[in-house]
């Protein structure tokens, strides 16, 4: 956790298309929905933010290399409040995260609900792809 922020896996074949990112659990859902994106042919980068004041503290150099400028495609997934993501993501980027308060039911449920899921993160991606 050092740097605030890694580079988890690149997929093969190229540079990447789009940027995957996360903190905590939310990185399962990258990983997930990469793996849904790269079987389609799409190259992803995912990288693990635990620590956005962290991250800030490293050399410019290593903020590039975690994140691009040049690659504007990014999703930022976060089950909590959006709050700080919009730098990471870009203004083009899309950031899934609460916006509401108050919903009780089991976790899965709702995960499922306000769309925190293998499928809605890859349905980002490509809605990035496409901009």
């Amino acid at each position: 956790m050092a740097k605030g922020a890694y580079v988890l896996a690149d997929s093969p074949g190229g540079a990447p298309q789009v940027i995957l990112m996360a903190s905590g659990a939310e990185v399962g859902l990258c990983v997930a929905a990469a793996a849904t994106l790269e079987a389609d042919g799409v190259r992803v980068r995912l990288v693990s933010m635990p620590s956005f004041d962290l991250f800030e503290a490293q050399p410019p150099a290593y903020r590039r290399e975690v994140l691009p400028p040049d690659l504007a495609a990014r999703v930022a997934v976060e089950a909590a409040s959006p709050l700080g993501w919009d730098r990471y993501a870009g203004p083009t980027g899309e950031i899934l995260a609460m916006t509401t308060f108050g919903a009780s039911a089991p976790g899965d449920d709702l995960m499922n609900r306000f769309g925190f899921t293998p499928a809605h993160v890859a349905a980002a991606a490509r809605r990035q792809l496409k901009s």
